[in-house]
């Protein structure tokens, strides 16, 4: 085995192709190409060869100061795919172990745990969807066959949008089809000075600085988030605005103050498959003239509340929002990005809506002597 850097176009094309040959097209949804491309700017990209030069695996190398702080000490692995062969991932982690200079190996990550990475150890017969992960079953096996242990355990969620499921149904007394299981006393809203807002695609830009603010307080608290910067969430969403479906993308204010949000688009997975993730100007173009078809099923990315407010509610106030917006405008499932299984207030609100764990999720770390 031959692990090789990424220093070429050719080197870069077989980094970003492999993973499409490797997994089922019709579950494994590709991070977009750019993305990866502008990931060699933080982290080293390599790719593994077996004696005949082909491609068998790939991963990436980096460090983060924030992560450090938080978690301590970390040589972080991202991007990282291989085939079922223990001798690949070997070649793929004494690579990391050698960088490592003592530190534990913490991954997969692409850049940061906020950001994209992880792997799933459940679902493995449902699709992927954007800012998540997928992979076969024996990935899970073979981290932990070579010492790695979970972190950070989580699940992704779906909550069809039928109305069949018992909690998505009215509260009694509710009239039919307004609240889906989220009640919340609408008194409230004038006696607490409660204002809804919604993205717009003019002025998203605008409106960035904001979700940031409520973002990086409401999940300073949590293990595995550091701050992410205006540069970080620009490229997160970057392309964000001609896709956004305004009523989806939500947060509310308290006597003008900014308390609580929830980011959520339209699935364009389908999409992401077809093209193997390169979104280049022609694909864009396609995509926005083709948008209308990716309004059925919608990603929950990120929701929030900033801590001295929490408790109050208003997640389930903008939640309620969400899912009536969510049936006006004809989606038939709504899927959520990973949530910690010890963070059981936010997985409330997903089995409130009649929703099910959809893929297990974790991370993985190991000590660099095995």
């Amino acid at each position: 085995m031959r692990v090789d850097p990424v220093w070429s176009r050719a080197d870069l094309r077989a980094f970003v192709d492999f993973p499409l040959r490797l997994h089922p097209t019709d579950r494994y949804v590709p991070l977009v190409s750019s993305v990866i491309a502008a990931h060699r700017d933080a982290a080293e990209l390599f790719v593994v060869r077996d004696r005949r030069g082909e491609v068998v695996g790939r991963t990436s190398m980096h460090r983060s100061a924030p992560l450090d702080d938080k978690i301590g000490p970390r040589q972080l692995f991202g991007h990282t795919e291989f085939v079922d062969d223990d001798d690949v991932f070997t070649a793929i982690m004494d690579a990391v172990a050698t960088r490592a200079d003592g530190r534990h190996l913490f991954g997969p990550v692409a850049l940061l745990p906020n950001q994209t990475g992880g792997v799933i150890t459940s679902g493995f017969a449902d699709r992927g969807f954007v800012d998540s992960a997928w992979n076969p079953p024996y990935y899970p096996k073979m981290y932990e066959r070579h010492g790695f242990h979970r972190r950070f355990e989580a699940d992704t969620w779906l909550v069809d949008l039928d109305g069949t499921a018992p909690a998505a149904r009215p509260a009694a007394g509710a009239p039919a089809g307004t609240d889906h299981g989220f009640t919340f006393d609408d008194a409230r809203m004038a006696a607490e000075r409660l204002v809804i807002r919604h993205g717009s695609r003019w002025h998203l830009r605008s409106q960035l600085p904001i979700l940031r603010r409520m973002l990086n307080a409401s999940f300073a608290q949590l293990g595995y988030y550091t701050d992410i910067s205006a540069e970080q969430l620009a490229e997160q969403t970057d392309g964000l605005a001609f896709l956004l479906d305004e009523a989806l993308l939500l947060w509310l204010e308290k006597a003008g103050r900014p308390v609580a949000f929830v980011v959520t688009v339209p699935d364009i997975s389908d999409y992401l498959m077809s093209v193997g993730g390169r979104l280049g100007v022609l694909n864009q173009l396609r995509l926005l003239a083709t948008r209308g078809r990716y309004r059925r099923d919608a990603v929950l990315i990120i929701k929030g509340t900033v801590p001295d407010e929490q408790g109050n509610g208003y997640l389930t106030l903008l939640s309620r929002e969400l899912h009536r917006n969510l049936a006006r405008n004809g989606y038939r499932t709504l899927r959520s990005t990973f949530v910690e299984r010890a963070n059981v207030a936010s997985a409330a609100q997903y089995r409130r809506a009649g929703g099910r764990p959809l893929h297990g999720y974790t991370f993985y770390e190991r000590g660099t002597a095995v």
